[in-house]
């Protein structure tokens, strides 16, 4: 079966990280290609065939959470219907909100092409906030197509309400570790955009102010420069200089050191689907600690496998982290949890569920 991976673009981002790595794992047994909205060239290394739309949108745009997606994308929207008929699909996958709008589109033009909406991040986000200005092009997308994936079992429930073919399925292992981390480090790894809402970097920063003297936080990532900016401030804010580590955006080897040399990671956003760098920092061995949110929730299992602190709560996680920085033994146990539970997110396991959900009988549009 030929299989499409839509994606809006390939930059550097937990979706499009999370397709890319599912799309060349399917390729090795399927016929898969990527398939972009815009021009560019992919972030990450590719093992199957990437098309340009033949009428591309703009670069620059990470995420489309405007209006009317129907009229922005129009002519996209056309191109992808032509091209999965001239190309005889058997199969397109739709990554988030955008992509999953055009499934009704897709179903009227190819009937008999199996439709599949992946969700990313968890319900109430997307609905509240990412997709609030394309809400009814959303649902529609939703319940036109033949499965909803989702990550979580918060997000199960709550897409079920419109499509009754959701099953849940986790994203892969984005990383495969070299070797482990050094439990013996006074480093805190957190990876992840400068988005200071989203990724609660305002609360990372203000944790870091109470960490003891010979622990610093290690941070992996960039944002836009209104995002930068706000980061400066922050740290000058909370005196937290001389406790931050900041490495800019890393890839390949740099980011398996900056994991490597960490003897814990640390998480604090507000909001998630199923977070990457959480499966990429437990493939490593450090122990998580994560303040409370649906994706937190899901890796963490009610702490099974790693400490989960009240959402949004410095003072929790403070008090968290003095007990994982003072006890050896306690980040060795935590570790080896890690290292349990990402079993679970083997990039061949996971393109095992994916192939069942892929083969299956499409349904009619009603």
């Amino acid at each position: 079966m030929k299989v499409l991976i839509t994606l809006e673009n390939v930059v550097m981002d937990g979706v499009k990280r999370a397709a890319t790595v599912l799309g060349n794992t399917l390729s090795e047994e399927m016929d898969v290609a990527f398939y972009s909205l815009s021009e560019g060239e992919p972030y990450y290394d590719l093992k199957a065939p990437m098309i340009i739309a033949k009428r591309p949108v703009a670069s620059g745009v990470l995420n489309f959470f405007g209006e009317n997606p129907y009229d922005e994308y129009a002519e996209q929207i056309a191109d992808l219907c032509e091209y999965l008929e001239e190309e005889d699909y058997g199969c397109v996958i739709l990554p988030a909100g955008l992509l999953t709008s055009f499934a009704p589109f897709i179903k009227e033009n190819t009937p008999n092409i199996n439709v599949i909406a992946w969700m990313h991040n968890n319900f109430n986000t997307y609905v509240t906030q990412y997709y609030a200005g394309m809400l009814n092009e959303f649902k529609q997308g939703l319940e036109a197509a033949d499965t909803v994936v989702v990550l979580t079992d918060s997000d199960y429930e709550n897409y079920s309400q419109f499509n009754q073919q959701t099953v849940k399925i986790y994203n892969p292992l984005t990383l495969i570790p070299d070797k482990m981390a050094n439990l013996n480090s006074h480093i805190i790894a957190f990876t992840g955009r400068i988005a200071i809402q989203h990724k609660g970097i305002d609360l990372l920063l203000e944790t870091a102010k109470s960490l003891k003297d010979d622990w610093k936080i290690a941070i992996a990532g960039k944002g836009t420069s209104e995002d930068m900016a706000i980061f400066e401030d922050l740290i000058r804010k909370f005196d937290v200089a001389d406790k931050i580590i900041y490495r800019g955006a890393l890839k390949d080897q740099d980011l398996q050191k900056h994991y490597e040399e960490a003897s814990i990671f640390i998480s604090t956003s507000r909001w998630e689907g199923m977070p990457l760098v959480m499966g990429e920092a437990m493939g490593f061995g450090l122990p998580i600690v994560a303040m409370e949110n649906t994706g937190s929730a899901e890796y963490l299992r009610e702490n099974r496998y790693g400490i989960m602190t009240k959402p949004q709560n410095v003072a929790d996680m403070v008090r968290v982290l003095d007990k994982m920085t003072t006890s050896r033994f306690l980040r060795r146990y935590y570790s080896e949890r890690s290292l349990e539970r990402i079993k679970h997110f083997a990039p061949k396991a996971v393109a095992d569920r994916w192939i069942p959900v892929i083969a299956e009988t499409k349904r009619e549009l009603v």
